[in-house]
Order: structure tokens, then C-alpha cells, then sequence
């Protein structure tokens, strides 16, 4: 019987917010110097480190050293909603932006944990033949 594995196209969580990440790109690319300079660098660096931190544990090979890394994603996540709103309030973002953007975010920690649970729950690793959860 053939195990099934968990391949990247099947994440969830690393779709959407790679996804994500390049739609906050083009947003910010559009802002003045200021905006971009203050807010919108870290803003990017934060929503880029969702996919990242997510397809890094994807690479990992031990169940802790992945879910370590899908952890980070998560927080990252909630540092991109903190940087989401000053953009809403400090006005370079609109509405309709800031309601996709949200919408994206608000779920992401649901899939993250997903992940989490589903790589405890089915990651095996045999060591000298024996398996080990």
C-alpha cells in the first residue's frame, strides 16, 4: 500500500498568502516615497514571511523543526493584520484593498493551524527501520 504524502500544491495556507504577498506588492509598489519607506517595507517583509516560513517547514525533515517554522508564519500573520491597519488608517490603502487583504488574513491562521495539526498528527519518520511519531 502506497503512503500519501503532503505535497506544497496542496497547502492551503501557502497558496493564499504566496498569493497574497505579490497582490500587497502591487499595492504598495503604487505608494508615495514616505508611505512605501515607513509602513509599506514592513509590511512587505512581513506578509513575505508567511509563504516563506510556511515552504521552509515544508522543507524541514523533522515534525518539531516544521512546526516550528509554520509558528512563525502564523505570528507573521498577525504582524501583516497590525501593519494592514496603520495602512488603513494612515489612508495609502483603500477600502476594497483593505477588505480583501483582511478577509485573506483573518483565515490564514485557521489553515495554519491546520497544517500544524495535520503534520502532528500524520508525520512519521523511521529511524534504523523503526517508525517514529
Amino acid at each position: 500500500m502506497a503512503k500519501n504524502y503532503l505535497t506544497l500544491n496542496e497547502i492551503n495556507a501557502y497558496k493564499a498568502s504566496f498569493n497574497l504577498s505579490n497582490y500587497v506588492w502591487n499595492i504598495i509598489d503604487g505608494w508615495d516615497k514616505f508611505s512605501k519607506f515607513t509602513v509599506g517595507n514592513q509590511f512587505v517583509r512581513a506578509i513575505d514571511l508567511i509563504p516563506a516560513n510556511i515552504l521552509e517547514g515544508f522543507g524541514r525533515y523533522g515534525k518539531k523543526d516544521k512546526i516550528s517554522f509554520y509558528r512563525i508564519a502564523r505570528a507573521s500573520t498577525y504582524e501583516s493584520l497590525d501593519w494592514l491597519e496603520k495602512s488603513k488608517n494612515r489612508k495609502p490603502i483603500n477600502k476594497k484593498e483593505y477588505d480583501y487583504i483582511f478577509k485573506i488574513l483573518k483565515d490564514l491562521p485557521r489553515e495554519i493551524n491546520s497544517l500544524i495539526k495535520y503534520t502532528n498528527n500524520h508525520l512519521t519518520i523511521k529511524i534504523y527501520g523503526e517508525t517514529k511519531k
